[in-house]
């Protein structure tokens, strides 16, 4: 008997979705099938496979506020936030069918000898691996681009988001996509590997530098497999401004720090203000809006929900335990939410000035606090990570602008606006334990299809042999 897969709303613990995990030969067929099906959907006119994903969009745009109600309950996200994704994931179509033509187009130029084309040839077979936090958007930043492509997808959902992963697969059949062109497994690492482990030609990822390790690890032999790895990051934000309202400041820092209750790779981890009083006023007004963040789940008029479930939030407070133990001081906690389960997890704002803590991401609501004595010390502890996705600078000095951008590391680099701000029509992705050089959104294109050159003539002509007559 196969195994059973549940996944369940972390806010009031109910079982949203259960089904069967996918074995090993359920993975190896699925990989078959969708080989089988790769010469075919290659070979039809990319103004064929731009029309069913514009269907996609259309039948995502019918099922908006069903979809969204299930991300919610899946994920116990506020219901404000899953309509934006939803939104977003039909936004991607219309993004990914211009990316493609401006990254990844056949162009013709004429040659003496005829012509030079540049085309873009599909990969082949891709696996997909979804993350829980966007289990709707940020897959469907990987699949829609690589079924433009011409590629035939494999997806694996995360194991705790099975259900969204289904309903998008299930939306693109409903638009007439051929079932084996894109097709679902669900189960967890177990379920991975077998996909993994089997004839395919590329593996597009979004999950924990952990995870993205591993799979470097597991490829390094198999240089014909595309990896793209987007992965998480221990951002900073710098404030270093002494005209600006603290008050605003602080607003800012909440949205880059605990919104989605923490769980976007892109949030601030670290924040880092001027010694002295300039410093000590933004942080005073952090604590002071972080203690009065509306917590609930579903409709609630709120701006945070719970993390994704119990384990996750036992992970994050076994984190918290370790960074007070390693000195740091505790300047807000509420790590528990009165009359909630223990799942919800509120903003946790810590003084790390001083303390050697670990360059680790914890995906939860947890923001450290450093204290640095000038402007290059503030840009030298920013950079003090092997990370790199995501970096903000809050100041009303154009000056230094111009010098954190360039000489930060970091692929999402934002002037006074959270750091969780990024755009499907821009590149996202990240240095170091973030990626692997291949940034997602815009620049998806790129990784999802293969540059090929020819020079082109209508028929045979000899060519000139130098000193022969």
């Amino acid at each position: 008997m196969a195994d059973m897969l549940q996944s369940i709303d972390p806010a009031s613990g109910a079982v949203v979705w259960q089904g069967a995990v996918a074995d090993h030969a359920a993975c190896a067929d699925a990989i078959a099938r969708a080989r089988a099906a790769a010469p075919g959907w290659a070979r039809r006119q990319l103004d064929e496979r731009v029309a069913l994903a514009r269907a996609y969009a259309a039948v995502l745009d019918s099922r908006r506020e069903d979809l969204a109600r299930l991300i919610s309950h899946e994920t116990g996200k506020l219901l404000w936030e899953t309509r934006t994704e939803i939104a977003a994931m039909i936004g991607k179509v219309e993004i990914s069918i211009r990316a493609q033509a401006e990254r990844a187009s056949t162009t013709d130029s004429a040659q003496p000898f005829g012509r030079a084309v540049l085309r873009h040839h599909p990969h082949g077979v891709m696996v997909v691996l979804g993350p829980y936090n966007f289990p709707g958007h940020l897959p469907n930043g990987h699949i829609v681009p690589a079924l433009i492509a011409g590629n035939t997808v494999v997806f694996k959902p995360s194991e705790l988001t099975p259900a969204t992963g289904a309903a998008m697969v299930d939306a693109w059949h409903a638009a007439g996509l051929p079932a084996d062109v894109l097709q679902v497994v669900q189960g967890g690492r177990d379920t991975g590997a077998a996909l993994i482990d089997q004839d395919i030609d590329g593996l597009l990822f979004t999950g924990s530098a952990t995870a993205g390790r591993h799979f470097r690890r597991a490829l390094i032999d198999r240089p014909g497999v595309m990896l793209a790895l987007e992965l998480g990051g221990n951002n900073p934000l710098v404030v270093w401004d002494s005209v600006t309202d603290p008050a605003v400041l602080a607003n800012l820092v909440v949205h880059s720090a605990f919104i989605t209750t923490g769980q976007r790779c892109s949030c601030a981890r670290r924040l880092i203000v001027p010694a002295g009083t300039e410093g000590d006023a933004v942080v005073a007004a952090l604590v002071d809006l972080a203690v009065r963040l509306p917590i609930g789940a579903g409709e609630d008029d709120a701006f945070m929900g719970p993390l994704i479930g119990t384990a996750a939030a036992a992970g994050a407070r076994a984190a918290l335990a370790g960074l007070v133990a390693a000195g740091c001081t505790v300047l807000l906690d509420r790590n528990r939410v009165d009359g909630r389960g223990d799942a919800f997890f509120g903003p946790v704002v810590l003084d790390a000035t001083g303390v050697a803590v670990p360059d680790a991401e914890i995906f939860a609501p947890v923001l450290t606090v450093v204290r640095v004595p000038d402007f290059t010390a503030a840009i030298a502890a920013a950079n003090a990570t092997a990370f790199g996705l995501s970096a903000g600078l809050l100041s009303a000095d154009a000056a230094l602008w111009d010098r954190f951008v360039a000489e930060i590391r970091a692929g999402v680099v934002n002037w006074n606006r959270p750091t969780t701000g990024a755009a499907s029509a821009a590149p996202f992705g990240g240095l170091g334990e973030s990626g692997n050089h291949r940034p997602s959104a815009f620049y998806a294109a790129d990784y999802c299809a293969y540059p090929v050159a020819s020079f082109e003539a209508a028929a045979p002509a000899p060519v000139p042999i130098p000193g022969l007559g």
